[in-house]
């Protein structure tokens, strides 16, 4: 079978070492070709990419910014390669405990999803969510893909064949390229997404600008180290903003430095983020970084978290986070081509699950495609019509098991993004009262009975 995949993010990256570890040998002489395609330079080395001077579509202005991958997405690692998850969770923090507060100061939840992390039954404990800068986890994937697996090359259109193979071309001219399956890991502005609706001209499902932006950055965790819990990410709320903290790194010398089971001395780095409305989405183009930095620290000057206020004193805006969804779509498949990750659903970054959901989606089509092609291997070799029967099977039953999965996280996680914007003095307390009887419920829910979803925000997906 010949695929493509467009995009070698964490999605596309991820897409194709799953789809060489699962997919089953092809009954003749040839193998299964997979070849990435990338419109910027993606070399080991690459510290970050350029995302151009205009209006983007990004969770971020360029490729970096931070995100918390869950339990769920770390499970997905593991099963894929333990050495790969032990370099993931090496080069972030693990975070066992969530703290919820006030502008004011008051803690109104305060909860350890995966359970106590210093409990001495090994079978008690779980794996805790691990915070990560999207560069580290994307380098973990990419330092494991051949340099010739990916052709640096912008995607200018998919045409899905149903008789067929599939075609890709390209913006520079090149030949176009014909393979059985595209996997369109593009992100929200996706160039495969077009090709699932060909009847129309124009983008039915453009991105939209959710009119929230963030910052971020870090500060020396010495400064403030005593008032941080070891393993703790942090997340104040008001009614002109939000504010989020967490340890970065942990020492190099802690011994349970790559387990994603255990709390580790945290190194002397502290990750910040705000996020707050913003009419219009920032670019590289109109970000005025002196302005972001002396509105961030008005809006927070009266917050009264220590941290909070040993951040404003120190920090300087290099870039902004603007917010940006997709509508939900009707499909995610057509004849050979299947969306995953934000081309298929862009989550906000409230949902903390944006990468976690994507790591499950290249997983869950990958097991099904594997499954499929057995099943066809065994009445016989597949010819063109026969893969894109196989292809269709598993891309049915692909969206069939996420769709439900996803669409409740969507929902769950827009009602916390509403916490992030502004809001009246009313608004505000009502907001510090659901969140403090949710901390409650919860708390009565560990004792006796099973526990309630409680919505957490995360920096970026």
């Amino acid at each position: 079978m010949k695929i493509a995949i467009i995009g070698a993010g964490i999605s596309g990256c991820t897409a194709y070492l799953l789809l060489k570890k699962h997919l089953p040998k092809a009954l003749d002489a040839e193998d299964h070709s997979i070849t990435i395609y990338e419109a910027y330079d993606t070399n080991k080395d690459t510290t970050y990419v350029e995302r151009g001077q205009g209006p983007t579509h990004s969770s971020t202005l360029i490729v970096g910014g931070g995100l918390g991958v869950g339990p769920n997405g770390l499970n997905v690692i593991k099963r894929l390669d333990e050495d790969l998850l032990r370099d993931i969770v090496r080069g972030g923090y693990v975070v066992s405990t969530m703290i919820m507060k006030s502008k004011n100061g008051t803690v109104l939840v305060r909860t350890q999803p995966a359970g106590d992390p210093e409990s001495d039954k090994v079978a008690d404990r779980n794996m805790h969510m691990v915070s990560s800068s999207r560069h580290s986890l994307w380098k973990c994937l990419r330092e494991r893909i051949p340099d010739d697996a990916i052709v640096t090359k912008r995607v200018s259109a998919v045409v899905a064949n149903p008789s067929g193979p599939n075609t890709v071309s390209f913006v520079d001219g090149s030949p176009s390229v014909e393979v059985d399956l595209v996997i369109g890991a593009d992100g929200l502005k996706s160039s495969a997404n077009r090709a699932l609706f060909p009847e129309v001209k124009e983008d039915p499902f453009p991105p939209h600008y959710e009119g929230l932006a963030g910052v971020g950055g870090f500060i020396p965790a010495a400064e403030v180290r005593e008032h941080v819990e070891k393993g703790s990410m942090n997340f104040v709320f008001g009614g002109n903003g939000f504010f989020g903290y967490f340890f970065s790194e942990s020492t190099e010398d802690s011994p349970h430095r790559d387990s994603p089971y255990h709390i580790s001395e945290p190194s002397d780095r502290l990750a910040w983020w705000s996020t707050y409305t913003v009419a219009e989405p920032p670019t590289p183009g109109n970000l005025d970084r002196a302005a972001v930095t002396a509105q961030l620290r008005e809006r927070h000057q009266s917050w009264k978290d220590p941290v909070i206020q040993k951040i404003l004193q120190s920090l300087t805006v290099e870039n902004m986070y603007p917010t940006w969804t997709i509508p939900p779509l009707p499909t995610w498949e057509r004849d050979g081509v299947v969306l995953v990750g934000d081309a298929a659903h862009a989550l906000p970054s409230t949902s903390g699950q944006g990468s976690s959901q994507a790591l499950e989606d290249v997983e869950a089509f990958t097991l099904l495609l594997s499954h499929h092609l057995r099943k066809a291997h065994t009445a016989g070799k597949p010819g063109t019509l026969e893969k894109k029967d196989v292809i269709k099977a598993a891309a049915k039953q692909y969206m069939e098991l996420r769709l439900p999965r996803v669409t409740q996280i969507l929902q769950d996680s827009r009602q916390m993004q509403d916490s992030k914007r502004d809001k009246g003095f009313v608004e505000e307390y009502m907001m510090y009262i659901f969140m403090w009887m949710m901390g409650k419920l919860h708390c009565r829910f560990t004792a006796g009975g099973p526990l309630p979803v409680i919505p957490r925000p995360l920096t970026a997906r």
